[in-house]
């Protein structure tokens, strides 16, 4: 038989553990969701310094492929 002593510890222990925790636990992988959604200082730099590069990297193709089409005009169709 469980003492009454006992029971005044388990009860709250229960209502901690039924009620609380999981809500507890909600509430903070909803905040870690909500602020991950948005991109941070860092990732939002590094992201632009990517597209700038992506630009840079867009523009040596087309030059190439210019340079090829001036020297090299079946080079498409042998590639």
């Amino acid at each position: 038989m469980i003492s009454m002593t006992m029971m005044f510890l388990l009860a709250p222990l229960f209502l901690f553990l039924v009620f609380v925790a999981p809500i507890w636990i909600i509430a903070h992988y909803f905040i870690r969701w909500r602020t991950s959604k948005t991109l941070s200082v860092e990732d939002e730099s590094l992201l632009t310094e990517l597209w700038r590069d992506a630009e840079k990297l867009d523009g040596r193709i087309k030059n190439i492929e210019r340079i090829l089409d001036a020297d090299a005009p079946d080079w498409k169709r042998e590639a």
